[in-house]
């Protein structure tokens, strides 16, 4: 960066930024608000693999929820860290929400995040058996896919390292849900489970990616931390689900 060149502008031509201590006010706000919304949803998509655990039907299975379960800490650890470099109290951190906590059932939260808590919305709904959890994991998991390719590029160099580290195995979860959702689409029962859980989480999953145009779009963009608006990342979720789900006939 020159001399002459604010670090705003700095941040709108590309530029990335290395330590807490040369980044602006607002940018430090923007950048803990995205780790904490990816810490949050972690450490509540864990929490809710872990009941899922119990519906398994069978071993491979089993280990598959396990792994998620696991894997999905471990990302919040690793993110929780790059925000402990910025003072967060990480082990207060970890205990400040109930992460198990879930709204009934039939609510409509739409996109709203609750007072303190910054999960994405669909981590607030509770998962209610197998089929249901497979097929929340891949709708959430090619959801995932498609926003790493936003936080693999932020603009704070430590973040997007870790981010780049984690991305291979969030691919993965999506992965095994996939493989998890030919089998159970194997049977007419199956598909039929299939079709009843996707209208429920297909909404909740795409009111994940925000509002359409949002205002704070280009604010984000030219701190580097936004790159394709929210619209352009639904439409490319829902074209892999599609792809996905003609391949297994649904």
């Amino acid at each position: 960066m020159s001399d002459s060149m604010s670090i705003e502008d700095y941040l709108a031509q590309g530029g990335v930024l290395t330590a807490p201590g040369n980044v602006p006010a607002r940018y430090r706000g923007e950048l803990l608000r995205l780790m904490s919304s990816f810490v949050d949803s972690e450490l509540a998509a864990s929490a809710g693999f872990a009941d899922a655990i119990n519906f398994a039907p069978g071993i491979k299975e089993r280990i598959a929820a396990s792994r998620i379960t696991l894997e999905k800490a471990d990302h919040a650890e690793q993110v929780l860290e790059v925000m402990g470099d910025f003072g967060t109290d990480v082990m207060r951190y970890q205990t400040s929400h109930d992460w198990a906590a879930r709204v009934a059932r039939e609510a409509d939260l739409g996109a709203a995040r609750r007072p303190g808590d910054m999960r994405l919305s669909v981590f607030h709904y509770p998962i209610t058996g197998w089929t249901d959890a497979v097929v929340m994991n891949v709708l959430q998991g090619l959801a995932t896919g498609v926003q790493m390719t936003e936080l693999t590029r932020v603009s704070y160099g430590p973040l997007a390292e870790v981010f780049r580290q984690i991305a291979p195995r969030e691919a993965r979860h999506a992965q095994l849900g996939l493989e998890g959702l030919e089998r159970i689409a194997a049977t007419p029962e199956g598909k039929a489970e299939i079709l009843a859980a996707l209208d429920y989480w297909r909404p909740r999953v795409a009111a994940g990616f925000g509002l359409a145009q949002s205002a704070r779009h280009e604010m984000l963009r030219r701190l580097g931390l936004r790159h394709q608006p929210n619209e352009a990342l639904l439409a490319q979720w829902e074209a892999q689900l599609q792809e996905e789900l003609a391949r297994l006939g649904l």
